[in-house]
């Protein structure tokens, strides 16, 4: 069918029990897995304020992962993710910057003459 929408999913989707705190909320990542999952987890729980964080995946035939978590201090869920992902974000771009700069090195070795 030319011209028709393609449905999308979302990519993040947000759980909460009727009458439950913004501080307790189950997400579902959709199209991810542990190398997300596991990493976001060990973000999230260097925050003091975090009291639980946990993932599970599904099915192993399924690509999405549920991602709870529960915070103290009034804290809301949604900013502990957000926070967590900003600094997966920050690790990762420096773990690429300091790679890329030494396959640099490396490559600059590589065109020296011997002595």
């Amino acid at each position: 069918m030319a011209g028709a929408e393609v449905e999308k999913k979302p990519t993040l989707e947000m759980v909460q029990a009727d009458g439950a705190d913004e501080g307790c909320v189950t997400f579902v990542l959709h199209e991810e897995d542990h190398t997300l999952g596991n990493s976001l987890r060990y973000m999230i729980m260097k925050n003091p304020e975090v009291e639980f964080c946990g993932y599970s995946i599904t099915h192993p035939s399924e690509s999405k992962i549920n991602f709870r978590i529960q915070t103290r201090g009034g804290l809301p869920a949604t900013e502990a993710l957000r926070k967590g992902l900003n600094e997966l974000s920050d690790v990762s771009q420096h773990v690429l910057s300091t790679f890329q700069a030494r396959v640099q090195e490396f490559k600059d070795q590589q065109d020296e003459p011997m002595d």
